[in-house]
C-alpha cells in the first residue's frame, strides 16, 4: 500500500504504478469505519487499483459545523486499509495542505442547482457546493474510471451523479447499500459523538423509516399524513421525507423508485438516514 501526500508524488505513483490499470477512487474523509472500508473492498472487486482520499474538505462545512473537531485519525485507518485482502492495490492520498487541492488562488466552485437545496441541503446552505467541487477535483487527480460512494448520503450521491451527467465526465459511479450497528443505526464517523443512551434511543430513526415505507406501500396519503404527524411531535426531525428515488421530487404516477429519507438531531449530533424501495 503506498501513501502519496502531495500532487507532484500523485503524479510520480499515476506514471509508474496506476498507468493502464483501471482504477476505482473511494473519496472520505478520514475516520474510517466499516462502511467506508466495504466502499473499498466494492472497489478492490471491480478495479485493478483503488485509491482513497483521506481529506477533511473545509468547502462542505458550514460557520457553525465541526469542521474543527472533525477526527484527523490517519494513522489508524491506514492500518485498517493494511489489513485488507488486496492492500497491494491501494494508494491512499492523503493531502499534507488544502493548497493541494485547492492551490493558491482557487476561485471556482461547482454547483448543481435544483438538487442542492432540499433534504440535507435546506439547513447546510452551500454545502453541496463544495461537496461537488471537492468531488471534482478529485476525480480529476485521481484518474480514475470508477468512484464509489455510500447510499447513507444518498442526496449527495444524486448530486455528484448529476454532476457527472451535465459535464459529460468519463467515470462510472456505484452507490453502495449502508453498512449498519447491529440496532440498525447506520455507520458514521459521528455515531461516536453519541451517548450509550442517545445510541439506543436513535435506533429510532430506521424504525420510523422502516414505518413510513410500510404505510407507504398500504396507503400513500396514510404514509404522508403520518409523515405530518411525526413531524408535528418530534421536532428533533430536521426533515422526514418520502420522495422520488430518481430525481428527489414528488412521488408520482410515475415513479418506480421511492426513498424516505431523514435527518434527525440526537443532541448536538446531526444523524441521518434512508431506504430505498421499488414499486
Amino acid at each position: 500500500m503506498k501513501l502519496v501526500t502531495t500532487r507532484s508524488e500523485l503524479s510520480k505513483i499515476q506514471e509508474t504504478g496506476l498507468k493502464n490499470n483501471t482504477i476505482g477512487l473511494v473519496p472520505t474523509m478520514g475516520n474510517l469505519h466499516q462502511g467506508h472500508l466495504e466502499l473499498v473492498k466494492r472497489s478492490l472487486q471491480r478495479t485493478q487499483k483503488t485509491m482513497v482520499t483521506i481529506f477533511v474538505n473545509p468547502k462542505q462545512f458550514g460557520p457553525n459545523e465541526d469542521f474543527e473537531k472533525y477526527p484527523r485519525t490517519l494513522e489508524a485507518d491506514l492500518l485498517k486499509l493494511k489489513e485488507l485482502d488486496g492492500a497491494d492495490n491501494i494508494v491512499v492520498f492523503a493531502p499534507q495542505s488544502t493548497l493541494e487541492i485547492y492551490p493558491e488562488g482557487f476561485n471556482t466552485t461547482i454547483e448543481v442547482q435544483g438538487l442542492d437545496n432540499l433534504l440535507c441541503g435546506a439547513n447546510r446552505p452551500g454545502h453541496f457546493k463544495g461537496v461537488t467541487t471537492v468531488v471534482y477535483q478529485l476525480f480529476k487527480l485521481s484518474g480514475a474510471d470508477m468512484a464509489f460512494f455510500g447510499q447513507k448520503d444518498f442526496q449527495q450521491f444524486k448530486i455528484i451523479e448529476k454532476m457527472v451527467h451535465d459535464l459529460s465526465l468519463e467515470i462510472e459511479l456505484e452507490m453502495c447499500p449502508i453498512i449498519r450497528e447491529p440496532s440498525g443505526l447506520a455507520l458514521s464517523s459521528r455515531n461516536q459523538y453519541l451517548s450509550s443512551s442517545e445510541r439506543e434511543e436513535a435506533r429510532l430513526i430506521k424504525e420510523t423509516l422502516d414505518h413510513l415505507k410500510e404505510l407507504f406501500l398500504e396507503n400513500r396519503e396514510k404514509a404522508l399524513k403520518k409523515r405530518e404527524d411525526i413531524l408535528f411531535h418530534e421536532p428533533r426531525w430536521q426533515y422526514l421525507e418520502v420522495l422520488d428515488g430518481s430525481h428527489l421530487t414528488e412521488v408520482s404516477a410515475k415513479t418506480n423508485q421511492v426513498v424516505v429519507a431523514g435527518a434527525f438531531l440526537m443532541g448536538d449530533t446531526r444523524l441521518i438516514d434512508n431506504i430505498l424501495f421499488d414499486l
